[in-house]
């Protein structure tokens, strides 16, 4: 017997960062770095431009975004139409082209009406992106590596989400509000640099499933099981829009702490997914994606009982240990969910990956983020602790639904044949 029988090969960094291969993959990297930058520049801008720069009402504005917002949640599924058509990496660039003619527009909003049709181009910008932009990562990566993508992925939008708002706070403190209207041409270049990326990035479809019909279950099957994945991912929905919707007024308001506070909650969040998610997912979380959620979502339940704790009476001492503790556990959950959630929606049935599923996996998204602010901030006047106890019972519902996400045994007709 070889002396060497038995020896293991040394584990590379990337390895043991939990990384997938990226070698031949720059553009991709590239193009979704380039992408959340831009998001992070001016998205939770817009409203600041429209109402100190061009000087309309903030009612006014808000409404005309959420109505143009709303208006764009039909995209999610003529997306998908396309994406069956063109494919998944074309819809990507036309996703980013016509995100960057929706902020090139934000220069000739005068109006509420405007406003409302530039977040129109805005939103199905980001809709049409998303909708395409997972199956995209089935085309470029190999079949073992995707929930690795994912998180990888997943890491790299919080990296660029925080270097574009890094990047437009620093621009405001220099130089005021003055300096929105040059930042909303340079986040327009941004989406076209990423747009040229992703339109030069080399794709391979993956090859169909070999196995048999009859060994994969019935369409009603397949549909049945990817609707109760659209349903177990909306609590993850709503609690992405916890940190944009309710953290700030909860801390303010409900809490008494310094605007800083949620910022600093914001930091933590970044600073943890983005540093953490490759290593988690690779050596930490369960191997299986439905297994990953359910104790996702447990964490998740502990999480939104821990943000509720400061809001009981005399607890208001306990508040900043309380944030920390909930946030980290909040972020810890958002590894561990992420990528098993993103994974499950391109495996879970043979036609994950095409347009309709996408479309209807992206509406759930879609929609979820539009009906937060209103949800939340209905339950937050009623009681500062509702909203943390319902998402806390949303999360419990998908912890015990999870384990129904399971794949149907591919193998299972061969092995018996």
């Amino acid at each position: 017997m070889s002396a060497n029988t038995g020896t293991r090969r040394p584990r590379t960094a990337s390895e043991r960062l939990g990384l997938p291969a990226l070698r031949g993959h720059g553009l991709f990297v590239i193009g979704n770095l380039v992408d959340s930058v831009g998001n992070g520049m001016l998205l939770p801008l817009g409203l600041l431009y429209f109402t100190d720069v061009q000087g309309l009402p903030l009612a006014q504005v808000g409404a005309a975004m959420t109505v143009g917002q709303a208006m764009a949640l039909p995209v999610t599924f003529l997306a998908g139409r396309l994406m069956d058509r063109v494919g998944p990496r074309r819809v990507v660039v036309w996703a980013n082209v016509l995100s960057a003619a929706g902020f090139a527009l934000f220069l000739l909003a005068r109006d509420p009406w405007h406003i409302a049709g530039v977040y129109v181009l805005v939103q199905a910008g980001i809709n049409m992106y998303f909708t395409a932009q997972r199956t995209l990562i089935t085309h470029v990566t190999r079949a073992d590596e995707r929930r690795a993508w994912f998180a990888f992925t997943g890491s790299l939008r919080n990296i660029g989400l925080a270097a574009g708002s890094a990047a437009a706070a620093g621009a405001l403190t220099v130089f005021g509000n003055g300096s929105l209207r040059w930042m909303i041409a340079v986040d327009a270049a941004t989406y076209l640099l990423a747009a040229a990326c992703f339109a030069a990035l080399p794709t391979t479809a993956p090859e169909p499933d070999a196995a048999p019909p009859s060994a994969l279950g019935t369409r009603a099957d397949h549909t049945r099981r990817y609707v109760l994945l659209v349903a177990v991912n909306l609590p993850y929905v709503l609690a992405q829009a916890v940190l944009a919707v309710l953290v700030a007024v909860y801390t303010t308001r409900a809490l008494g702490l310094p605007a800083s506070a949620a910022s600093m909650l914001f930091v933590i969040n970044t600073v943890i997914v983005s540093a953490c998610s490759t290593i988690v997912t690779a050596h930490v979380a369960p191997k299986a994606p439905r297994r990953a959620v359910a104790v996702g979502y447990l964490v998740l339940t502990v999480g939104m009982a821990v943000f509720a704790l400061p809001a009981l009476p005399r607890a208001a001492a306990t508040a900043w240990v309380a944030l920390i503790a909930a946030i980290t556990l909040f972020s810890v959950a958002e590894i561990l969910l992420g990528p098993a959630l993103s994974e499950l929606s391109v495996s879970l049935t043979p036609q994950a990956a095409g347009g309709f599923t996408q479309g209807l996996y992206q509406f759930s998204w879609a929609a979820g983020m539009v009906a937060a602010p209103a949800l939340f901030t209905l339950l937050l006047e009623a009681d500062p602790r509702y909203p943390w106890g319902v998402e806390a019972l949303a999360c419990l519902l998908g912890a015990l639904a999870a384990p129904a996400l399971k794949a149907p045994d591919r193998h299972r007709r061969r092995n018996q044949s």
